[in-house]
């Protein structure tokens, strides 16, 4: 059984060719240092390194907030366990809390019994395939939950649910974004030892938030980033949403 961060990681490889039209057909095998090859027709190799985005300057939380998060994480805990009461299903799930609608602590066994409802109607049709995933949001959801990204694949034998962005918010993503590439940088002499064609870098974040009113995506975008990797991607879980910044 491989441990579960490298079954997260097949989980998020898979996730990211599925959102990522350019990605070439291939098979993708599970390997050390890259992460992941991927073995083209034409005999060339891709090698795909992982990474999370730190919020190395996440913004200084009150005491209030931290609570709040406090009571969302054990939300999160009890609907994973309501889930798993009688239904063996693994997933990987994602909520992101509404900041600025909350969730009544009284009303906490009715969002809990709804949500759960609802993620099993959504996956009540899927088989034992060998990726899938979808995102819940709008009006379906309780008071409180501004979205739901549910993922699984046929090889996760553990849940994993988390509440959003629970590393933190971020003052500066961008600096976030060039320590991650720079730290991965350091290390590509390592991945290059076994000789491959491409290496590519992909660094996964569950939702971009920034601590301020702007337009994160658009700040991003008019950024140049430079690598030693042949390509480096953004990749936004909650949105489904693949940015190409190398």
């Amino acid at each position: 059984m491989q441990e579960i961060k490298k079954q997260l990681e097949v989980l998020l490889v898979n996730y990211f060719r599925k959102c990522y039209s350019d990605f070439p057909k291939g098979r993708i095998t599970a390997s050390e240092s890259p992460d992941f090859l991927v073995k083209l027709k034409n005999k060339q190799r891709i090698g795909i390194e992982l990474t999370r985005l730190n919020p190395a300057n996440a913004v200084e939380i009150s005491a209030a907030d931290k609570a709040k998060n406090t009571f969302h994480e054990e939300l999160v805990d009890s609907m994973r366990e309501h889930f798993e009461f009688g239904n063996d299903r693994k997933l990987f799930v994602k909520f992101l809390f509404n900041q600025h609608n909350g969730i009544n602590p009284a009303s906490e066994l009715v969002i809990r019994s709804q949500t759960v409802s609802l993620i099993r109607s959504a996956i009540e049709n899927r088989g034992r395939q060998p990726f899938f995933n979808q995102t819940l949001n709008g009006g379906n959801l309780p008071q409180g939950i501004k979205q739901i990204m549910i993922a699984g694949h046929s090889g996760l034998e553990a849940s994993v649910w988390e509440r959003s962005n629970n590393l933190g918010i971020s003052t500066n993503v961008v600096d976030d974004i060039r320590k991650a590439i720079a730290k991965k940088d350091e290390k590509l002499r390592l991945y290059q030892k076994q000789k491959l064609d491409k290496y590519w870098l992909l660094i996964t974040t569950d939702c971009l938030r920034a601590d301020k009113n702007i337009n994160l995506l658009n700040k991003i975008q008019r950024e140049e980033f430079s690598s030693l990797f042949h390509k480096v991607f953004l990749f936004d879980l909650m949105r489904a949403r693949v940015l190409e910044l190398v």
